[in-house]
């Protein structure tokens, strides 16, 4: 129950933040269309993991400069942190899972998806996320989950879903997984040291986790969907609104990104190492995402259904609006 009642008041912080947001202005920065030399700088909230490489690797081939647009990222723990920062004018694009995505637009939260961001690569033991253990633990399956502490980047949203989707589809209960919130970047150290029982990580995360010993025991995102849409970028609908114009060449820039990094994985590694600090005979063990040029409808309105039955929304999401 007091697991519960923190979850709740977790959920309820995030609302406050994303009402309050959702009537603010659009912030500064440059972002009027102008600057020096044409050039127009837009700040971006990501989250330093390897599905965002593409835009890493589109700024350094000058997909974005070609547009006349200068990328400013700046770092956030999940989705779900970036999307105050986007409603409110911190940043004018953001990436986020699809989950506090819809969150927030079923919540009446003005985001607009822009373009894709990653996917799953739809193949069981082979895709970028897992659910983890340590090397000897006795948790064999999802369902072994029951009565233990899992780790997922942010309570109540994509990875909480996707854990629950293995734990429900082995046949056992996620309402008796203890779920505990913990960036990527600390699971691994939190699950070797046995802080935690299991953690849901993504690359760059997963490779460390391998390379300490310890195993997968579920392709969550691939439980949840084939070939799951996991996050876009997205702008607020007052930026997409008053400035249509550099939505635009910011999703044509990103659009090639994908289109490169797809392409190229051995450029993907070495600008992954520009933005993360994952040693280099871990990152050869980095498992890829997919970088669809299109984002997968079927898949992100399985993700909203199991939302759904999860309670993340109070109003079902309205996908025709949020979409592109």
């Amino acid at each position: 129950m007091r697991r519960r009642l923190l979850i709740g008041l977790t959920a309820g912080s995030l609302l406050a933040a994303l009402t309050a947001c959702g009537s603010s202005g659009e912030g500064g920065g440059s972002d009027d269309g102008g600057g020096a030399g044409g050039t127009t700088t837009v700040k971006v909230g990501i989250i330093p993991i390897v599905d965002v490489a593409p835009v890493y690797l589109g700024r350094k081939k000058g997909f974005y400069e070609k547009r006349g647009l200068k990328l400013s990222m700046t770092t956030a723990q999940g989705g779900a942190a970036i999307v105050p920062g986007v409603v409110s004018g911190q940043f004018q694009f953001g990436f986020s899972n699809m989950t506090s995505l819809m969150i927030a637009q079923s919540k009446d939260v003005p985001v607009q998806a822009v373009v894709n961001g990653a996917a799953s690569s739809g193949v069981a033991g082979e895709d970028f996320g897992a659910i983890t253990v340590k090397k000897g633990s006795p948790v064999e399956r999802p369902r072994d989950l029951e009565g233990r502490k899992v780790a997922v980047n942010t309570l109540k949203n994509i990875n909480e879903t996707a854990v629950r989707a293995s734990v429900r589809r082995d046949g056992g209960d996620p309402d008796e997984v203890d779920f505990v919130e913990l960036a990527f970047d600390q699971m691994p150290a939190a699950l070797d040291g046995g802080r935690v029982d299991a953690a849901m990580v993504v690359e760059p995360a997963l490779a460390t986790v391998k390379s300490q010993g310890g195993r997968e025991i579920a392709s969550a995102m691939v439980d949840v969907a084939d070939k799951l849409t996991v996050a876009m970028y997205f702008t607020s609908r007052q930026y997409a609104q008053r400035h249509p114009d550099v939505v635009e060449r910011f999703r044509e820039a990103t659009a090639e990104s994908l289109a490169y990094a797809d392409a190229h994985p051995d450029e993907v590694r070495e600008v992954v190492t520009t933005y993360t600090k994952i040693p280099a005979p871990v990152l050869a063990g980095v498992t890829l995402p997919k970088w669809p040029a299109e984002a997968n409808r079927p898949s992100i309105e399985a993700l909203r259904d199991l939302g759904e039955r999860d309670g993340l929304f109070a109003d079902e999401p309205d996908l025709d609006e949020l979409l592109p």
